[in-house]
């Protein structure tokens, strides 16, 4: 469905401003592989926030504190 409407919203571009369009079309694929490594850093850094989380509420697991 997000294809879908993003295919409709670039034909919508192409007929009102075809110049724009078809430079969006060509930089596309390049945003998208300079946002390839600030996603990593995005997990990683999601990872080592939810492995803190854990650490910190260890010990109220283990006594059996409940949410």
């Amino acid at each position: 469905m997000r294809v879908m409407i993003l295919f409709l919203a670039w034909c919508i571009l192409f007929v009102l401003c075809w110049p724009v369009a078809l430079l969006a079309l060509i930089l596309l694929p390049l945003i998208w592989l300079l946002s390839i490594p600030l996603r990593l850093i995005g997990i990683s850094v999601h990872a080592v926030i939810e492995l803190i989380k854990a650490i910190l509420l260890l010990p109220a697991r283990v006594l059996g504190s409940r949410p």
